[in-house]
């Protein structure tokens, strides 16, 4: 059984439309809209109260954060400062991440509902639970906005299970970009292992310096403590797998956390506009069955998870789909409508090596 935390207001963040994250041309009777945007979480959660899932899920509200809530992992001054740029009617922090006059309550119900998923889990009233929010989280650090992102949801998650008394935390993030802002909440701290499943990609600006490259680790007592799976374009679960069972598994073992948190991304499916690193439905419900194992077997099944990308507005509710069913254990309930792609399985093996070189002395690795 997984316990849904949902929360309507997530979907009156307006991103606007143009031509995918730039703006309108005069040139386009159609424009697309913006790829964050709330038919993707509706598609979400229609698919999962419709779906074959529907009987193995409870739902549940979510609530608002409160400021001193975000505080916890968010600069005072920069959680007012996003709360002044909604009440001043909008603002650009950066090209494709932006508030209207109507976000403020979308981003607190965003992460109030991630960390209400996550107090449950934590108080151990819910064995597995799962925040269907936007916008997303995992690109925001403690004073900086970035990649559609405001607050960093699973960091929040994080670290309100330290300060239950979960003693170690691991943050396991499979959106396809790298989770940025995630890292650097944590970069120098070993209670919280954060680790990382992305398609290079590299920095793309002030907003994001990190490079998502194996061989950032962490710093002080967090050297060894940040584990980046950076994989080529295109590399299919295969990579995904060998990163995960070669690596990120016997880390795992090791780093014996008292709960998993996932940021759960479906941007790497083959048909996702921001992504495609060839992940079908079944490619997400082998990664969804692998995080739960490690659950299952480190923290007794500890596991929240928190929405993060997935911008093909239909297929990526299928992969969600999927997600769950590997969680679950249950196999293939929803059929793949459009998955074709091939699987390379001859991609990401070098990938895994490097990041195997980086980690050996920090971690006992197979």
């Amino acid at each position: 059984m997984i316990d849904v935390f949902w929360h309507p207001a997530v979907l009156d963040h307006d991103t606007g439309r143009g031509i995918f994250e730039g703006g309108p041309s005069d040139l386009l009777d159609v424009p697309e809209l913006h790829p964050e945007n709330a038919e993707r979480v509706r598609n979400m959660v229609s698919v999962l109260q419709r779906g074959p899932l529907a009987d193995r899920l409870r739902w549940h509200d979510g609530r608002l954060a409160g400021e001193e809530e975000l505080a916890a992992v968010h600069d005072q001054a920069y959680v007012a400062m996003v709360r002044e740029a909604c009440e001043q009617g909008g603002r650009v922090f950066a090209p494709s991440t932006l508030v209207t006059g109507a976000s403020w309550q979308p981003l607190l119900a965003a992460a109030g509902t991630a960390m209400a998923a996550g107090d449950a889990v934590i108080s151990g009233g819910s064995r597995i639970a799962y925040a269907p929010v936007r916008p997303p989280g995992h690109h925001a650090a403690p004073a900086t906005a970035d990649g559609y992102c405001f607050f960093n949801h699973v960091a929040l998650v994080a670290e309100r299970a330290r300060a239950a008394d979960c003693e170690r935390v691991a943050i396991i993030d499979w959106d396809v970009h790298h989770g940025n802002g995630t890292q650097a909440c944590f970069y120098d701290r070993a209670d919280v292992l954060t680790v990382s499943l992305h398609m290079r990609h590299g920095s793309w600006g002030p907003s994001h310096p990190q490079t998502g490259s194996a061989a950032e680790v962490g710093v002080g007592p967090g050297a060894g403590y940040n584990v980046n799976a950076e994989l080529g374009l295109g590399c299919g679960i295969r990579a995904y797998e060998a990163a995960f069972t070669q690596v990120i598994r016997p880390i795992l073992d090791q780093h014996r956390p008292d709960l998993i948190v996932g940021a759960c991304g479906q941007d790497a499916s083959g048909f996702d506009p921001n992504g495609r690193q060839n992940l079908l439905m079944a490619g997400f419900r082998r990664v969804g069955r692998l995080v739960a194992e490690a659950a299952d077997d480190l923290c007794d099944g500890k596991l929240v998870l928190v929405q993060e990308g997935g911008y093909a507005r239909t297929y990526a509710a299928y992969c969600l789909h999927a997600t769950l069913e590997g969680v679950l254990g249950t196999g293939p309930l929803l059929a793949d409508p459009i998955g074709y792609l091939p699987d390379d399985a001859g991609r990401g093996d070098g990938d895994i090596a490097a990041l195997r070189t980086y980690l050996s002395s920090f971690w006992r690795l197979p």
